[in-house]
This record gives structure tokens, C-alpha cells and sequence, in this order.
């Protein structure tokens, strides 16, 4: 019988360990978290000091009864799930669920997974963190407190199947108003001027223009340009200054969460989850043939960047035997984690520093390799000599204006010889080659080079971007980055488009509704301060209960507050004064299964529905459901668009013939050819200024009556009009139609107005 029962999440990890523990342990996997809040209600008494009603996970129940056979008669349980505050509930939630028998329960700790850590882990257990855990259950109620009573209001006052949640809310939150500082980004032109330069030796050089008369000197035109291009003609340029600096690169800390993820999504092109499930797989063990199991990499939900003393000497070793003592530094590279970091974990480093990328490259899978050889290198890196860089900048005077020149020479690379944080993004001069120039030499002008450039808006978020800001405002922790960029996405609350993340009309309307109603939670200072205040509960500074009471108090006020005046949009959509081009009633947006698109607001009468996009001025663009006549079909077409002055073309849309403009998207002119193949009715629009006459117009759902002057008239009918006024309001027509009760009928078109008048069989007015 096996001495001790070692507990961990997962099967790869407990498939390691068991690996290096043989017969002296039986090692088990939980498979993640047991037991957690219900699926069907929110699971917190908040009559009773928030207590949590934890119950069984749905299919856990086979594994708590193997977890308890296996530890019957078993008095020592080593529990080893991950060292952070959710392995730390995972632990504490077995605990409990083995209490019923006699055990002695020891909490180890698994930072990495080498023979020598997890010896001395099992050597060395601590007691079970009962802050820590408060810390999480806490972070768990929390949200459940937000997502399970403001998602039902979203249900009620949007449409069923969304959710708010008390980080992913506030990610949400910066990339609406990232969003809308590009559409409210005004472009302004600005101009350059750069002059083509020779020296004495060669290569020659390129130098930008900076002052006049000593004064930093902007262009704002072309014309402004080519005056100063004029004043140069003729004129002698001349080196007037040349300084030589050198300058020191130092290399980055080796990994955190956050860094990791920011820069595999900048070089290896992964989101946050790839790289979290690529790294919880070179974590937990990789099969390396011969060697068996082994755990390639350090605990990779960190926040530190203390690095082990056993591994810094390794990785002075190496750097020693194979780059040589120029690439060493005297003492070992120190780097500051943040304040509230996790000192007890370290930076996410191989656990091995002599199992390069090389040597494990036949036992991974490419993307494992690519993220190993990132996480190896920034390692190695981060303890070699920073690169030494000679930067020249010369200064050169024309008349009264100054050009310069900078180069940059590498004197020494240092820790770039292995590794660049951003290897495709080069600095602006950093290639420029200047040749030797001497304070007053005489230069050559080749040419001078004038260029027009526009101020670009701020970018749109990324992947790494994002994390970046989350992390520098205190917004969620290393655990958390990943699943907050998923469940934005999935809630089709945002997109990935080329440039980062864009928000979807849901998400900017629910964004807000959300900022309207629930300010506290939707401040990036208070959710941050919110972070702070669980990371004190962790540390054993204050209770759990107080935490959740000084939030609850304001955030239950502003529920209350919002069931009655959060504006209510179901049903509605977000009006885009567009026409529909079946029926004339506004298209609105409206949210389905796949996304969002445009649809008819008379829907049901019609269900007219296309996609859209929006230009660069945020402007919704619908999607044109059209196709060019053939050309033997093709009426003949003299006639100029009034409003550019192209010949129209004629175009056959799902409903009809009608000309347009050839200079779509930049004009948008359109006339229907529909309309006049049909008689007119002769009956005057009613429209206030109109002079358009009502004619019959043939949709899918068959023929409506609509103004001649369509587009810049969207009067529409469903009747046939009759140029005779309503008796009782004095609308100037009437419709005919035809009722079951009774039978052919005029009527008024005015929902306020109920006249009607029944018309003989024999009218022919139907």
C-alpha cells in the first residue's frame, strides 16, 4: 500500500510527479477546481454575511468517490495544486471533502517540476493558507455578485444571453473608449523636409530638417514646404556640430504572466489562452523519450521576477562557457517586480537552462517550441551585459535652417547577440549608416525631399497592448488576463480586426448602459483599488466579509436604481438613419446568433435584413445587395449624377432596375428605374415641401406605394393611396383595402385616426 496520497489538478502533472515519486506515493488529479457556486442561483446568502453555498461541479462526483477510496486508510494527504489563491481553494475544497476520515493534510508547493524542487517541496510542506483561500472565495463571490444580478437586468432590458462582469465589464469599458477617441480623431497634415546629403567619404546620408534660426520649426503645408525649399536654393550646406555618445541597452527581466503573453502575441502572433495552454503543458511536463516526464518551465502564473539563486548560477555558468566573459556581467542582473507581487513565486524560467531549444526541439510540438525558445532566451538573456550602442548625431546648417542626421553603431551587442524584445519593429534611424564628418566640412546636396504625412489616432487595443494597460492599472491579476480577453469575444462584445480589438455595436450600447448605471463598477480606479483590497485579505490584514460588505452596500444601491432607469432596448435596436430599401422605414441594428446586422424596423411586415461596416469616420456603411444588369439588358444611360456629375449606371437590385452612381462608396446617388415602369398613381405626396407624386414600388413581399423622389423622399405606403382627404383629421389622402369584416374599405393611414368608409363592390378603387 502506498505510504501517502499526493493530490494535484491536473493528470499531466500528477503523470510527472508519479514519475519521480514511484511506490512512495499514489499521486491523483482533482482535474481542476471539485466543487464551486451553483449554476442556477447565486449560491450567497446575503442575509448570512455573504456565506457561499459550494456544491458538487457537474461530473466531479466520480472523482471525489475515487479521491476518497484512494485516501481511505491513508493517514498522510499531500495536497499539490498550483501555488496561487485558486490552487489554493482547489486545496482547501478537498480538504473538506476527505474530512470525514482521520488525515494529516500537508500543503505543498510545485514551482517547478524537477526532481530536486519537488523533493524539497515535499520536504518542506506549509500548512493550509486559510487567507489565501478567503482571498479567492472572496475574488469568487465578488463576481458572482455582479454577473448573476446584472446580466438578468441586461436579459430584461437588451435581449437574453448576455453578461456583465465585474473585470471583463471595466476591459470592455477601455476599448469603447479607445474606439471612440479614433472616430473622434481629427487628422491633421504635417509635412517633412529631408535632405539627401554626401560627405567627403562615402555613404551618403539622409539628414531631416529640425530648426530655423535656432527654433524648432514645424511645417504644417505644402505650401509653407516649398518656400522653405526655395529659400534653400543655392545655399551651402555645412556640418556645424558633431556629437559622439555612447549609450547602454540593458536587457529585459526574464517573464511574468503579463510580459509573456504581450510579447508571444507581438512575436509569435498567440493569444493570451494559446500561450496560457502552451505554458500550463511545458509547466506540468513534457515526455522527453529516455528522461520520462519532465517540467520544462517554472510555475507560469506569476507576477514576480525573482529568479532562484541555484538558477542564476546556472545561467552564469552557460552564458560563461558559451559566449565567454565579455557577455557575463560582474554581479548577477537584479530586476524589481512590482509592489504587489507574489514574492514566494519566481519569473517564469526553463527549469533547466542546459536544455536548450535544441535539445528538446525533437520532443515538442512547434507551437510548444516557439513559446519554450522565448521563455529560454529572454531567460538567458536577462542575465548577460547590456548591449553598448555609439550614437552620432550631427547637426547641419543651410542659410538659417538646421537639418540633422543620426546614426546608430553597435559597439558591443550584448545580450542582443540572443535576443530583441521587438526584432520587427526597428527604431526609426537605428540602421542609419553616417559616414566620417568633421565640424565644419562643406557637404553635397543631392536633393532635398519634401513629404506629406497625416497624425495618425491613437491605436486600436491588441492582445498585448491590452494586458499591458490592465496590468499598469491594476485591473486583474496573471490568472485572470486571459479568460477576460476570451469572454469579451465570445459575448460578441468586441472583435479582432487588423489593427486589435474593435468593439461591436452590442458592446458599445451595453458598454454605455453599463457606465450610465453602475459607475462604481465600471471605474478603472475603483475595481483596481478593489484588486488591492483582496490582496490584503491575502495577506491576513483584513476580513473577507468586510471587503464584500463595503462593496455591496453602493453596488446594491445602484442595482436597485438601474431596474428602473436603465433605458429599456428590447425589441428596438440602435437607430442608424438608413432607409430600408424594401419598404422606406428606418434600417436599425439588431443582434443575432452570428453577430450583429441591419434590419427593417417594420419587422415583421418586412423582413428586410443586410450586414454593414463602418468607414473611417465611424459612419454605418450597409452592405449592397446588388449586381450590374447584363449588358444586353442595360437600358441606355446618358444621364449624369446630379450630385458628382458620372455617368449613372444601371444596376439590378434584389427588387428592381435603378440607376446609381459609379463613385460609390465616395457618392452614394441612386434613383430607382422601378418606379417608372410602373403608372403612376397620381396622387400627391403628403410629405410637407414634397413635389413627388405616390407610385408603386415591387418588393419580395410584393408591391408598396412610395414617393417619386426617392431617396430624398422615404415617404411609403402598404395601400394603394386614393387623392381623397380624411373627413376626420384632414390627412390630405386615403388608402383602399380589403377587411374580412368589412370587405373593400377607404381608410386613414394615421394610427392616431380611426375613419374608415366602406366602399361599393363595384368601385374600382381596390
Amino acid at each position: 500500500m502506498a505510504k501517502s496520497l499526493l493530490i494535484v489538478e491536473s493528470p499531466a502533472k500528477a503523470r510527472t510527479l508519479q514519475k519521480y515519486l514511484g511506490k512512495d506515493f499514489d499521486v491523483r488529479a482533482s482535474v481542476g477546481h471539485i466543487r464551486d457556486l451553483p449554476k442556477k442561483e447565486l449560491g450567497v446568502d446575503l442575509e448570512d454575511n455573504f456565506r457561499p453555498k459550494y456544491v458538487t461541479i457537474e461530473g466531479k462526483t466520480r472523482t471525489i468517490q475515487d479521491l476518497k477510496k484512494a485516501a481511505a486508510r491513508i493517514q498522510d494527504v499531500y495536497l499539490g495544486p498550483d501555488p496561487d489563491r485558486e490552487g489554493e481553494a482547489i486545496a482547501w475544497h478537498i480538504a473538506e471533502i476527505l474530512n470525514g476520515g482521520k488525515h494529516n493534510f500537508h500543503r505543498v508547493l510545485f514551482y517547478e517540476l524537477t526532481p530536486k524542487a519537488i523533493k524539497e517541496a515535499l520536504a518542506k510542506p506549509v500548512p493550509l493558507n486559510r487567507p489565501r483561500y478567503e482571498a479567492q472565495q472572496a475574488r469568487r463571490i465578488l463576481d458572482r455578485l455582479v454577473g448573476y444580478q446584472i446580466s438578468p437586468l441586461l436579459w430584461d432590458k437588451v435581449k437574453r444571453g448576455l453578461s456583465a462582469g465585474r473585470v471583463q465589464s471595466v476591459a470592455l469599458r477601455l476599448i469603447c473608449e479607445r474606439e471612440r477617441e479614433i472616430l473622434a480623431f481629427v487628422s491633421q497634415e504635417y509635412w517633412s523636409l529631408t535632405a539627401h546629403l554626401k560627405a567627403a567619404q562615402p555613404p551618403p546620408f539622409q539628414a531631416k530638417l529640425i530648426k530655423y534660426k535656432g527654433k524648432k520649426l514645424e511645417l504644417a503645408t505644402g505650401q509653407q514646404t516649398q518656400q522653405v525649399v526655395a529659400a534653400l536654393t543655392g545655399a551651402n550646406y555645412t556640418v556645424a556640430q558633431v556629437d559622439q555618445k555612447e549609450r547602454q541597452k540593458k536587457p529585459l527581466p526574464p517573464f511574468i504572466t503579463s510580459t509573456m503573453q504581450q510579447e508571444a502575441s507581438r512575436k509569435l502572433r498567440f493569444g493570451a489562452q494559446r500561450t496560457m495552454r502552451l505554458a500550463q503543458k511545458l509547466y506540468e511536463g513534457v515526455d522527453l523519450g529516455a528522461e520520462g516526464p519532465v517540467g520544462l518551465i517554472t510555475y507560469m502564473r506569476t507576477d514576480s521576477t525573482r529568479v532562484a539563486s541555484v538558477a542564476i548560477n546556472a545561467v552564469r555558468d552557460y552564458i560563461q562557457q558559451m559566449y565567454g566573459p565579455e557577455y557575463l556581467p560582474a554581479k548577477a542582473n537584479v530586476y524589481k517586480s512590482r509592489k504587489t507581487a507574489q514574492e514566494a513565486h519566481e519569473a517564469i524560467r526553463p527549469t533547466d537552462v542546459n536544455r536548450t531549444p535544441e535539445a528538446v526541439k525533437p520532443f515538442l510540438e512547434p507551437d510548444e517550441l516557439k513559446l519554450y525558445e522565448l521563455i529560454w532566451k529572454r531567460f538567458v538573456a536577462s542575465q548577460m551585459e547590456p548591449a553598448r550602442l555609439l550614437v552620432t548625431t550631427a547637426d547641419i546648417n543651410a542659410n538659417d535652417y538646421t537639418f540633422r542626421a543620426t546614426g546608430t553603431v553597435v559597439k558591443f551587442p550584448g545580450f542582443t547577440i540572443l535576443y530583441e524584445e521587438t526584432p520587427d519593429t526597428a527604431a526609426e534611424d537605428g540602421d542609419v549608416k553616417l559616414p566620417p564628418l568633421q565640424t565644419g566640412e562643406l557637404l553635397q546636396l543631392l536633393k532635398l525631399e519634401p513629404k506629406q504625412h497625416f497624425t495618425q489616432p491613437p491605436p486600436r487595443y491588441t492582445e498585448a497592448t491590452l494586458i499591458k494597460e490592465l496590468e499598469k492599472l491594476g485591473i486583474g491579476r496573471p490568472s485572470t488576463y486571459a479568460t477576460i480577453l476570451t469572454v469579451i469575444q465570445d459575448r460578441l462584445y468586441v472583435i479582432k480586426v487588423k489593427g486589435g480589438f474593435k468593439p461591436t455595436e452590442l458592446g458599445l450600447m451595453i458598454n454605455d448602459l453599463l457606465v450610465a448605471s453602475f459607475p462604481n463598477i465600471m471605474d478603472v480606479g475603483f475595481t483596481a483599488n478593489l484588486e488591492e483590497r483582496l490582496d490584503t485579505i491575502a495577506a491576513g490584514e483584513v476580513s473577507w466579509q468586510e471587503v464584500l460588505r463595503d462593496f455591496y452596500g453602493s453596488f446594491a444601491e445602484e442595482l436597485q436604481t438601474a431596474k428602473g432607469a436603465m433605458p429599456s432596448m428590447k425589441g428596438k435596436g440602435l437607430p442608424t438613419g438608413h432607409t430600408c430599401p424594401e419598404c422606406g422605414n428606418e434600417l436599425i441594428i439588431k443582434w443575432g446568433k452570428n453577430g450583429e446586422f441591419l434590419g427593417c424596423a417594420n419587422y415583421p411586415d418586412c423582413r428586410y435584413t443586410t450586414n454593414f461596416s463602418r468607414n473611417d469616420q465611424g459612419d454605418i456603411v450597409p452592405e449592397e445587395k446588388t449586381e450590374t444588369l447584363a449588358q444586353e439588358d442595360l437600358p441606355e444611360v446618358t444621364e449624369t449624377c446630379p450630385k458628382c456629375g458620372q455617368t449613372l449606371v444601371a444596376k439590378r437590385g434584389r427588387f428592381g432596375t435603378f440607376l446609381a452612381c459609379p463613385g460609390y462608396p465616395k457618392c452614394r446617388y441612386t434613383r430607382s428605374l422601378q418606379a417608372e415602369e410602373t403608372p403612376d398613381t397620381g396622387v400627391p405626396c403628403p410629405e410637407p415641401g414634397c413635389d413627388g407624386t405616390i407610385r408603386p414600388r415591387r418588393s419580395r413581399r410584393g408591391v408598396f406605394y412610395g414617393c417619386s423622389n426617392y431617396p430624398q423622399c422615404t415617404f411609403t405606403l402598404n395601400y394603394q393611396p386614393v387623392a381623397k382627404p380624411c373627413p376626420q383629421c384632414h390627412y390630405p389622402l386615403l388608402i383602399s383595402k380589403e377587411t374580412k369584416k368589412q370587405g373593400k374599405i377607404l381608410a386613414c393611414p394615421q394610427k392616431a385616426c380611426d375613419y374608415t368608409e366602406t366602399l361599393p363592390e363595384d368601385t374600382g378603387a381596390a
